[in-house]
């Protein structure tokens, strides 16, 4: 079928000279099918159409496809991944089946320049060029999250999206205040099938893992103006870890509407819910007393069989889209979310006897915490002629509000209690609690307005710039405090040729501190600043992109300790503005089909990332990683998919204090090896294999005065059946 962009640009082939741009622009096309490469596009039209074939003239399934045609990351316009001035990493719903990707998580840990730091079960942070990802959005509605709780982001199950996309460096265009690390957005299926269709999947898996989703689409009238999309799941697993046991069931709904020929209206609901028994908070003591190493089975639990992790999420989101006559679109979006946890958990610290087993003590935790956001946008974007050539021009306004609640109920658990950790089973007396006690509560707001303009400087110039303006607030037990922030935003994209470009932006965000200086007043936002030039490429048009960056973040008005001076009248320590971390490096991602039968994602990220006082900043974090996967389907026996790939970092440390005083504990550098395949035994019905960590590498996810072990090696096994 034939694939039809509106509003990109077409190249038209040989309108330019092709330049050796690189070692890459030579060995890349060596490997691609060209005579998959569609007819040469009319210049005189903005409509693409893309009609793809094999060798053999099959029509090639471009929804199997790793790679994007276009995206509304990083500006919200509509663009081709090319005509982004930044480093962008989609991933599709076929790499994501592919690879057995069943969380948001699993997803940020095998997407190129992010890394993933488990810190124990249930708490799954990312981090890119050195920074905490705070900003998750969904169909562009941000959400923002903190290290300390968790509501459960990273733990989504992608049998909801359509594709996530990542937006790294510096994103406060499009998502106000964070972090200078990276935007995760998560695009949600719709309801775009005029039949009735579906899938219907189970697997089964390591540790008595089962799974059961089904994804159903549907008209809802005879003319299919209207439609419905259901996708339910419930999953139940063990683990690696003595007596854990999770469950966790989803439902997600959604109505498309055609209002008229130009208007699309829809209304969704997406509920999760997950439970946990026996969950870890951190982990295994790292050291015996004596200062030797422990060496814990990996199946080693120290958490208390009265412990639970729940979290419940429930959003309503709605949004209309309107594409008038003259090329431009308005959309309205909003959403509102519910998401509670309620954590009862032991935290067991200190080192136990290298013979014996004991003395270690532990903490009891209660906890429960809810979360409210209530947010709305709209924006419009479309062409406009300037000057004899054709522009772009967005303009939008949004309004968030979260409230964050947290209450807290603790007791210590005497040290006696916990026995032999060599022999820890779990069984403990649960402790009597304390009362709940609030531990914060607070609501922050964010009003702002928001433009961008895609300037045609030339032929083979674009020039984009944008700005945002907020009204940031926040209100509640951490006091009240407001501030205004004009985040700008630049980028040049200058097309060498039909296949690659050059690119140059600057790129900016702002984080609010609570911390005040002498005289009483609250410090001004840390500003996150991303530079970053590069190039990027797309062959077969679209179906196969590269890209190649070069960049530097730099912090300002950091809050640092201002001596032993005090907020006036106050022993509240007193801090002042300092420059912050600086993080450089190089990223490198080769995305899409190679050739019909060939798809592959690579990608490979080196930064240094150093604070004020030139020291190694998250030195926890790889600041090297190498990420490969991909699928190749046998051109003899078509029937059959084979597929793996590798994921490699270096090594890392992380200053600690050990039984022996401060401590620096290292962790090699290490791969991990994954294989696929799979069999499509009917038109209908498929099998899959999936295997994780092949050669079962031991590693630690986090590693500090405690240690959390990586998942040992795994596989699983599912039946698909589409209709």
């Amino acid at each position: 079928m034939p694939f039809h962009i509106r509003g990109t640009r077409s190249r038209a082939a040989g309108s330019r000279p092709v330049f050796a741009v690189s070692l890459l622009a030579l060995a890349v096309p060596a490997l691609i099918n060209l005579q998959a490469q569609a007819a040469d596009a009319a210049t005189s039209s903005q409509d693409l159409v893309v009609n793809a074939t094999t060798d053999s003239g099959e029509a090639v399934n471009e929804n199997q496809d790793y790679s994007a045609k276009t995206t509304r990351a990083g500006t919200k316009m509509l663009l081709t991944p090319r005509d982004v001035p930044q480093s962008v990493s989609i991933i599709t719903k076929q790499r994501m089946q592919d690879q057995n990707l069943q969380t948001v998580g699993d997803v940020l840990a095998n997407t190129t320049g992010v890394s993933a730091n488990v810190v124990d079960s249930e708490r799954n942070g990312s981090y890119s060029r050195g920074f905490y990802i705070d900003n998750y959005t969904f169909d562009d509605i941000p959400t923002t999250v903190s290290e300390a709780w968790n509501f459960g982001d990273a733990g989504g199950d992608t049998a909801i999206y359509d594709r996530i996309e990542v937006v790294r460096g510096a994103t406060g265009l499009m998502t106000g205040a964070g972090n200078p690390s990276a935007s995760v957005n998560m695009v949600r299926k719709h309801a775009d099938s005029r039949a009735f269709t579906g899938n219907l999947s189970a697997s089964y898996g390591s540790w008595d893992k089962q799974r059961y989703v089904a994804d159903l689409s549907a008209p809802l009238n005879d003319a299919g103006t209207v439609r419905g999309r259901v996708v339910a799941g419930y999953q139940d697993q063990d683990s690696w870890l003595d007596r854990y046991h999770k469950s966790k069931k989803f439902l997600y709904g959604v109505l498309d509407a055609d209002v008229t020929e130009n208007t699309t209206v829809s209304l969704g609901y997406d509920y999760q819910r997950s439970a946990t028994g026996n969950p870890t908070w951190g982990g295994l003591p790292t050291w015996y007393s004596n200062g030797s190493r422990t060496s814990f089975d990996r199946s080693t639990n120290p958490s208390a069989d009265w412990t639970h992790y729940n979290i419940n999420s429930r959003k309503v989101f709605a949004n209309a889209t309107h594409n008038f006559d003259n090329g431009w679109t308005a959309r309205l979006n909003g959403t509102h979310a519910e998401t509670d946890f309620d954590t009862k958990l032991m935290y067991s610290f200190n080192f136990p006897d290298a013979a014996t087993g004991e003395g270690l003590q532990g903490y009891g935790g209660w906890f429960k915490g809810s979360r409210r956001l209530d947010s709305v946008d709209t924006f419009a974007s479309g062409p406009v002629e300037l000057f004899g050539r054709q522009h772009e021009l967005l303009a939008g306004v949004s309004y968030s509000r979260q409230r964050n609640l947290y209450y807290s109920a603790s007791n210590s658990i005497d040290v006696t209690d916990m026995g032999d950790i060599n022999h820890w089973d779990g069984d403990i007396i649960e402790p009597a609690w304390s009362d709940f006690e609030k531990s914060s509560d607070d609501m922050i707001r964010q009003k702002s307005a928001y433009s961008a303009a895609r300037f045609s400087l030339a032929d083979p110039l674009s020039l984009i710039v944008g700005t945002r303006y907020t009204q940031w607030s926040t209100v509640g037990s951490s006091g009240k405090m407001s501030k205004n922030n004009l985040t700008p935003y630049g980028g040049l994209v200058y097309d060498i040729d039909d296949t690659w470009s050059a690119y140059a932006s600057y790129t900016s965000i702002f984080k609010p501190q609570d911390k005040r200086d002498r005289s009483g007043s609250y410090l001004k936002p840390v500003t996150g600043k991303n530079y970053e030039t590069g190039l990027k490429s797309d062959w077969l048009n679209g179906r196969l992109t590269a890209n190649v960056a070069v960049f530097r973040i730099e912090q300002e008005n950091v809050g640092q300790e201002d001596g032993s001076s005090f907020v006036g009248g106050t022993s509240e320590q007193a801090y002042k503005a300092a420059k912050g971390v600086v993080s450089k490096g190089a990223e490198f991602e080769l995305n899409g089909a190679l050739t019909d039968n060939l798809q592959m994602t690579f990608g490979a990220t080196r930064y240094v990332a150093k604070d004020a006082n030139n020291d190694r900043f998250n030195s926890q974090l790889p600041q090297t990683q190498f990420k490969l996967f991909t699928r190749y389907r046998l051109p003899t026996l078509p029937e059959l998919t084979l597929g793996g790939g590798l994921n490699w970092q270096n090594r890392t440390y992380q200053d600690v204090t050990g039984p022996e005083g401060a401590t620096r504990i290292y962790q090699s550098s290490y791969p991990l090896v994954n294989l696929f395949g799979r069999y499509q035994v009917t038109k209908q019905l498929a099998v899959q294999a999936n295997l994780n960590n092949l050669f079962d590498r031991t590693y630690y996810s986090t590693l500090s005065d405690y240690e959390v072990y990586g998942e040992p090696r795994n596989y699983s096994v599912s039946l698909s059946y589409n209709f």
